[in-house]
């Protein structure tokens, strides 16, 4: 199934229809070696092939190696849908001794081999294509100062690839701080101001006294009577950097409740138990999806003693489905055509197994139209990630909270991802870290 995705931001070459296949091809496959090269001479040199599919050895510290390649001023291929996402870059720095000290697989090739590449890969019969990664983007990730490193997938995909970030939080975001970043991460966080909607099981344990008294401190130092209101304000600030150019990535609870903040604006949804006055009368009817990113035609939850913030989230009874049955699958799209999604859904396997979070996937009628559909669990209107654009920005969501933590409860023992250094629902996270890369308009600040 393929979606035709609007390509916002990335520029690419039309040859005249005159040109031959073949020529184009060819034409294309150099021109992508000199973008590549460019900063060094054409001589022979040998080149780096770090391939993603089954046969790599630790697909996660492989986002690393290029990624970090990048930031040292190097160029690289992204070779979409060829060996699982391959990537095609220059033997400087080190490439290959840091590659095999990390335990990724890579092959050392001839520039007449890598041409060869990427003729296969411009292949007008073939479902594949280049992009250009040029610059790394500078990543930010949104979370309480007092999470540790394994609350949050993202956090533990980026310190076991070795991807620098720096981590932000209300402060720093109302600050105006998100214009030093290109891409930002949304911890599991309630934007709703509930405090994750813990009260009913955990309101007497330190863990929930602290984390409450912690918000509401940061809510008063910074001028606000409720916690929800803070949160209002980030959410607005983030969709504001959206729209500027950013780039988000939400999973879990960072994906509905942000949607459900900005619709729930100037109404009232949130209990007494959790900022002291009840919900607006006929506050679930007074939603404004409008102002909304991914999501639209969805009622609150009210009850303080439920878990769920919404309707968006599929209610899954965890002892009715079997977890060797649970698996979600990637839609195939069009690399030459669609190459955002494409870049999105990067992967060895086309499913995927499926894990929970509380936020564990999207009721399909939920998401807007235009929208699009990354992956989804077959005859189940059940779906896992999603993409769209914002203004001169994009978003992108995946639901559930850790992909090799099926259930993930609270104090569950964190995820060691050297066990898992293959998986594909962290792969998942990692191509959105360089999607950024490709990208050749400036972010507007």
């Amino acid at each position: 199934m393929v979606f035709m995705h609007r390509l916002h931001a990335i520029n690419f070459k039309i040859l005249p229809n005159k040109i031959s296949d073949m020529a184009r091809s060819g034409f294309l496959a150099i021109s992508a070696l000199i973008l590549l090269f460019s900063a060094g001479t054409m001589q022979a040199q040998e080149r780096v092939l770090i391939h993603m599919d089954a046969s790599q050895t630790n697909h996660l510290k492989a986002y690393g190696i290029i990624f970090n390649h990048l930031i040292d001023g190097n160029s690289g291929i992204w070779l979409l849908n060829y060996r699982g996402g391959s990537f095609l870059t220059q033997n400087t720095n080190d490439i290959v001794r840091k590659s095999r000290v990390r335990n990724v697989q890579v092959q050392v090739i001839s520039e007449s081999e890598a041409v060869r590449i990427l003729n296969e890969v411009e292949n007008p019969g073939s479902n594949t294509t280049p992009i250009n990664l040029e610059k790394a983007p500078k990543i930010a990730v949104y979370s309480p100062p007092q999470a540790m490193p394994w609350d949050d997938a993202v956090t533990l995909a980026l310190d076991y690839a070795e991807v620098p970030y720096d981590l932000l939080y209300d402060e720093e975001i109302l600050s105006g701080d998100l214009s030093e970043y290109d891409w930002l991460h949304l911890h599991h966080e309630d934007f709703t101001g509930q405090y994750g909607k813990f009260w009913a099981m955990y309101r007497n344990h330190p863990w929930y006294i602290s984390r409450v008294n912690f918000l509401e401190g940061v809510a008063g130092n910074l001028g606000f009577e409720k916690v929800s209101e803070l949160k209002l304000a980030v959410t607005k600030t983030i969709k504001s950097y959206v729209a500027e150019g950013g780039f988000l990535f939400a999973m879990c609870s960072g994906t509905d409740t942000f949607d459900i903040s900005l619709a729930a604006e100037g109404t009232d949804i949130v209990p007494d138990q959790f900022d002291g006055d009840p919900v607006d009368p006929g506050a679930g009817d007074r939603l404004d999806y409008s102002k909304t990113l991914a999501f639209e035609n969805f009622s609150p939850i009210l009850s303080p003693r439920e878990y769920e913030h919404s309707d968006i989230d599929v209610e899954v009874d965890i002892n009715r489905i079997s977890e060797s049955l649970d698996y979600f699958t990637l839609f195939d799209f069009s690399a030459k055509w669609d190459p955002v999604p494409t870049m999105l859904t990067q992967n060895h396997v086309s499913s995927i197994r499926g894990f929970f979070g509380q936020a564990t996937a999207f009721q399909k009628d939920k998401v807007k139209n235009n929208v699009v559909i990354l992956a989804e669990s077959p005859g189940l209107d059940k779906v896992k990630y999603i993409h769209g654009n914002h203004g001169l920005g994009t978003f992108t969501f995946y639901g559930g909270h850790d992909p090799e933590d099926y259930t993930h409860r609270v104090h569950d023992p964190p995820t060691d991802l050297s066990l898992h250094p293959n998986s594909p629902g962290y792969r998942l996270i990692l191509n959105n870290i360089l999607f950024p890369a490709a990208e050749k308009k400036k972010k507007e600040t």
